[in-house]
């Protein structure tokens, strides 16, 4: 039976998902080797596969950790979804700006004062509180996959964390709390950032939800209230831009004091966090109002106007500079481009309902968060400021919108935009480095249960090949053989993007057979301790595709030291690219890497455009061959 795109999540309830595979053993072990084979020297390689044969081996450690993990499968939901929650972010101690937390860029907005800013975010909140009623009323179409196998439904639950998640600090590991409470016992309230103060803003005041005026009314005492100069408490929320188990020591300081307890205790279990942000002084280019997004710009601007631990902080900038950071533990980023989405259409799209000043309640003013501060916060304060500023002195981001052509030209080559476009970054990679390197591509398995995603390793020995053809000046190649390594390159890398989507891809296996190795108490497998699958697992380029129908972009830092962030949005006409790198870094450069990605998209269509003139001038001398003469009269 086909699944109808406006079938709705409780209909769907009754038809249960299939659960992730695990993948067979040899098949992930001959994958792993084809995926590292030509990005280490030709020596280390033949050391891992002389341990890899070994792992494998018939009644080797490989088949006793393969039984477990087919155990472990039969006995839950999802066997890989707790592994790859730690491994991927509860387990990662660094800061969550720029390294882990994503951010959707809205479209400027031409705010004519202060009081069309806080319109506005009335505005949004009345639409997050439409959302959230129907993500509770369980009355969202359910999404179906797009691109391959297109058509099949998919997993939900993400969706169901957007309002009630918060990601908790840990001196080791953190953890993700999603309150599973009845809908009437739910908070009801939303944590307005205002100067770098925190409001408790009621959205449900005796029984009754309040309505757009009510909030703007609520929204201009907050504004009033952040501004009283001897009222203001020190910037709190910067503690949560620190590193993971720095946030963890000092919460453990804060919790000391009760009126401290009790203000995070609000925080925590907030709808959202609303930031009100002060005008930046900075140009608002799509690159500048990227930076702003992920990290605030620093101290001495909006970076401690935030509560990072929290899953969705929109901001609304008083210059018109307005998106939103997401923590990105509980969901991936379709689920907040949709609920993006939502928003931008509900407060362009349906009338405002601002009502008469006498429908207004008279409602209590919101409340100030109190905090106690002593000088030991004090100290962890300024070190977290400080620590800040180095992450923010350190992004290098350029925002690109390629215009030359968009996912229309690449579809009339018969050719995958995703595919392309990955193909199109390996190309530019390679002119920045003269090599490959393990590149990261998000690859959502949400077509099982519980699923998140695993990885799409893009480097592929026909990527290689195919690069080696556009870039080598010692050989030249006839356009013919370029593009039959372009197809050869862009099926490989259809194959994997098919491989894991359907849960075969090698990464999760791999990581769920390390896990059970740690859980049986065993001595790590060698494969694991092997140079090649650290190298292999350091994604230097870190890739996804993030397509919206709205005008708004997603962006995100690097996930090493030395590497490159690259997002992308293909539209039908144009393609938006955030890149982004660290200026500590000599090897990295957002500007450089940007030039050659632009440079390798110009070379692939004309490359496509001469091999086309080309077919259609064989074909039109074929015509005139096989035309039979005509003798004149």
């Amino acid at each position: 039976m086909p699944i109808l795109e406006k079938e709705t999540t409780r209909d769907r309830e009754s038809q249960v998902l299939p659960k992730v595979p695990v993948p067979p053993l040899k098949q992930t072990l001959d994958t792993y080797l084809g995926c590292v084979q030509h990005l280490v020297m030709e020596e280390q390689f033949k050391k891992t596969k002389a341990i890899v044969e070994k792992f494998g081996a018939p009644g080797g450690l490989g088949e006793v950790l393969q039984k477990k993990l087919l155990e472990r499968r039969d006995k839950m939901e999802n066997w890989v979804y707790e592994y790859w929650l730690e491994d991927m972010y509860l387990n990662n101690r660094l800061a969550l700006p720029v390294n882990s937390s994503p951010a959707m860029v809205f479209p400027k907005q031409m705010f004519r004062d202060h009081k069309d800013a806080l319109r506005f975010a009335a505005r949004l909140i009345r639409g997050l509180l439409d959302y959230k009623r129907v993500i509770e009323q369980r009355a969202l179409p359910v999404d179906v996959a797009r691109g391959q196998l297109a058509g099949t439904p998919l997993c939900m639950e993400q969706y169901y964390r957007l309002f009630n998640s918060y990601r908790y600090p840990g001196l080791k590991t953190d953890t993700l709390k999603v309150q599973t409470k009845a809908a009437s016992s739910a908070p009801e309230h939303i944590m307005v950032a205002c100067k770098n103060q925190f409001f408790v803003l009621d959205v449900v005041v005796n029984g009754k939800q309040l309505n757009e005026a009510e909030i703007l009314c609520q929204l201009e005492k907050i504004v009033k209230m952040s501004g009283k100069a001897e009222e203001r408490l020190p910037p709190f929320g910067i503690l949560t831009s620190d590193g993971r188990t720095e946030w963890a020591q000092a919460r453990d300081v804060l919790t000391k004091e009760p009126s401290n307890r009790d203000s995070l205790a609000l925080i925590e279990s907030c709808l959202c966090v609303v930031c009100l942000d002060e005008p930046s002084g900075l140009v608002p280019s799509d690159t500048n109002r990227a930076l702003l997004m992920l990290h605030g710009g620093g101290r001495d601007k909006n970076g401690a106007n935030r509560w990072y631990d929290k899953s969705m902080q929109f901001v609304v900038g008083m210059d018109g500079v307005c998106g939103v950071v997401c923590e990105h533990s509980p969901f991936e980023g379709i689920v907040l481009v949709q609920c993006s989405e939502y928003l931008m259409k509900y407060i362009t799209e349906s009338p405002s309902k601002m009502a008469t000043a006498s429908s207004v309640r008279e409602l209590p003013a919101p409340r100030r968060l109190p905090w106690k501060c002593n000088p030991q916060i004090q100290g962890f304060l300024a070190a977290s400021g400080e620590r800040l500023q180095r992450l923010v002195n350190n992004l290098d981001m350029d925002v690109y919108k390629f215009e030359a052509y968009g996912k229309e030209f690449i579809k009339k080559q018969r050719m995958s935009p995703d595919a392309f476009i990955q193909v199109a970054l390996q190309l530019a990679f390679y002119k920045c480095r003269g090599r490959l390197v393990s590149t990261y591509e998000s690859a959502s398995i949400r077509r099982f249960q519980q699923g998140r995603v695993d990885n799409i390793r893009s480097a592929t020995r026909e990527a290689l090949a195919f690069v080696k053809s556009m870039t080598d000046e010692r050989v030249v190649f006839a356009d013919s053989e370029k593009m039959k390594r372009l197809r050869d390159a862009l099926n490989a890398q259809t194959d994997y993007t098919i491989a894991a989507i359907t849960g075969m891809a090698i990464d999760n296996h791999l990581l769920g057979l390390l896990r059970m190795s740690k859980e049986l108490n065993m001595e790590k497998p060698e494969i694991f301790c092997d140079p090649t699958y650290l190298i292999s697992n350091l994604f230097i380029l870190s890739t996804s595709q993030v397509p919206t129908t709205v005008e708004m972009f997603c962006c995100y830092g690097p996930v090493v030291p030395n590497g490159y962030g690259a997002c992308y949005n293909p539209q039908s006409d144009h393609i938006m690219f955030c890149v982004s790198s660290f200026w500590a870094k000599s090897e990295t450069s957002s500007a450089v890497f940007v030039k050659a990605l632009n440079e390798g998209l110009l070379e692939i269509m004309d490359l496509c455009n001469r091999c086309s003139a080309a077919a259609a001038k064989s074909a039109e001398s074929s015509r005139g061959v096989s035309r039979p003469h005509k003798s004149g009269k």
